[in-house]
């Protein structure tokens, strides 16, 4: 957790935060069974995964091993998606700086989910 300062954790904190409630609002619009309605339920999860880490909580009983592992695909996605799109729009950009911040809490997700992983065994 050291590898982080708390202005970092804090700010990844409130996009994971804003991610699920974007996410949640999202999933409403779509049929409980569909393709989309699936893809937000595993995103709304992995973000949860991510911000019970991020916010340093007691996780070793919450989550098995194999919720981790499914957790970061869909935070791998969202890596992947941001990256592509922060292409499109040119450095300084509201929409740039927005997907920077995005893909930074991603990334220390990712980090920390795997970090729970790999001490777990």
């Amino acid at each position: 957790m050291g590898k982080y300062t708390i202005e970092e954790l804090e700010e990844a904190l409130r996009v994971v935060s804003s991610t699920i409630s974007k996410c949640e609002k999202a999933q409403q619009k779509f049929t409980e069974g569909t393709s989309q309605h699936t893809l937000l339920k595993n995103r709304i999860k992995a973000m949860y995964i991510s911000k019970s880490f991020i916010g340093n909580e007691n996780n070793m009983n919450k989550y098995t091993k194999e919720e981790l592992l499914e957790a970061l695909r869909p935070v791998s996605s969202i890596i992947s998606k941001c990256e592509k799109a922060q292409q499109k729009f040119a450095e300084g950009t509201s929409h740039n700086t927005r997907l920077k911040n995005i893909i930074k809490a991603m990334y220390i997700s990712n980090a920390l989910i795997t970090a729970e992983i790999t001490k777990r065994g």
